[in-house]
């Protein structure tokens, strides 16, 4: 199969709470600064470095997009990718409510997406690769689910579908 490449839209919400991070987090440590003796202490120091050093972390693991090549997902990050195989897929689903209700176990809700592990009673646990919740795709695998947000869901769960027959 060709590569076949999808954006990842940012919802509404999801710019909001990332520019309001950002804004947060560059802030801090301004303040810090300003209010820093001739020679703060470690701790001090640290917390001057830690929100740019967040704000870092969560630009780098932000998604741009996913394709679908061969047997694999690739979610697209800023100049590199995670790949997903999808040996086993046993369904798909386009599910807008499937985020609600969740809680994040270990990732990041908010800061250039919603990344990582996440937990609800539709779901159960199920890693998150999300931009935008309204478009959700859910990949059913044995011993895990996984839900991404295309910019065509429709058409991403097509495909998809395509590969379990």
């Amino acid at each position: 199969m060709p590569l076949v490449v999808f954006q990842a839209p940012w919802s509404r919400q999801l710019k909001i709470i990332s520019a309001l991070s950002t804004l947060l987090l560059l802030a801090i440590p301004f303040v810090l600064i300003a209010k820093s003796q001739q020679s703060p202490s470690l701790l001090y120091s640290v917390a001057i470095a830690l929100p740019p050093v967040i704000l870092l972390l969560g630009a780098v693991f932000a998604i741009r997009g996913y394709t679908l090549a061969n047997d694999c997902l690739q979610i697209l990050r800023p100049g590199w990718r995670t790949s997903i195989s999808l040996e086993g897929l046993q369904e798909v689903k386009v599910d807008p409510t499937a985020m609600q209700g969740s809680v994040r176990i270990f990732g990041n809700s908010g800061l250039f997406g919603y990344i990582g592990l996440f937990q609800n009673q539709q779901l159960g646990r199920y890693r998150a690769f999300v931009t935008d919740q309204e478009k959700a795709v859910v990949l059913y695998f044995p011993g895990k689910t996984l839900v991404i947000t295309p910019d065509k869901p429709e058409r991403m769960a097509e495909l998809l579908r395509q590969r379990i027959r």
